[in-house]
């Protein structure tokens, strides 16, 4: 086994977050499998938060609706690339796209159910997926239905405190967010600039796995009400 698969496979088993484990994959798999464009949708996400690297734009439809490959996967949780299940030329009938001129995908699955998938593209001019890329592609979704499965299971209780999360400083920025001031009025009362108050929101979002401010508040009403009521 290519000393790269284990590199995907360390990656994941150190991710403590969904979002990390997303990333975890999404910084490693496409030199693996030396693909162009390569995403994981998972169908619980709202479509514009889908992850993708290199684009792999429209996955919902182009792996898992659209197509025999997408179908393959969705009906018996296996993975797939067109020439297994498709004669030869036939995949142009469904993607005409030169980017995508070669797909594979394979399911991630928790709790017997299809959860989502990982879907790799290799553009015009490249090789075909083989049987070996196949097997590659098995034993990682094996690794990151597990471990996806394992994250779920243990989602952040109510033990965990904002002060575990944040720095004091972010704090004290949160609750200005929560107060309903701009950047500006944030910036002027801690004597910051308004891009640190922009940054520092940008990484707080990240520790806190949200994308907006007022998710932002809700998520610490949740672990902290006293500091973002």
């Amino acid at each position: 086994m290519p000393n790269s698969l284990h590199t995907v496979f360390d990656a994941i088993a150190f991710a403590q977050t969904e979002q990390q484990l997303q990333l975890a994959v999404m910084e490693t798999v496409g030199e693996h499998f030396d693909v162009q464009r390569w995403g994981i949708y998972l169908l619980d996400e709202q479509p514009e938060v889908k992850v993708n690297s290199q684009g792999f734009p429209d996955i919902p439809e182009v792996c898992l609706r659209g197509n025999p490959v997408g179908k393959y996967v969705v009906e018996r949780h296996a993975p797939a690339h067109e020439q297994l299940i498709l004669p030869a030329g036939d995949w142009k009938q469904f993607c005409s796209r030169d980017d995508h001129a070669h797909v594979m995908s394979g399911p991630i699955v928790a709790d017997g159910r299809l959860v989502g998938t990982l879907n790799l593209a290799r553009a015009k001019g490249n090789p075909a997926f083989t049987a070996n890329d196949l097997a590659d592609l098995s034993a990682l979704c094996l690794h990151l239905s597990a471990k996806l499965a394992s994250l779920r299971a243990t989602k952040p209780s109510s033990n965990i405190t904002a002060s575990s999360l944040l720095t004091p400083r972010e704090l004290e920025i949160a609750e200005l967010v929560a107060r309903g001031l701009t950047n500006a009025e944030i910036g002027e009362k801690l004597w910051i600039t308004q891009n640190s108050v922009k940054q520092a929101l940008k990484r707080m979002f990240r520790k806190l796995e949200v994308s907006a401010r007022a998710e932002m508040v809700a998520r610490l009403q949740e672990i902290l009400p006293s500091k973002a009521s």
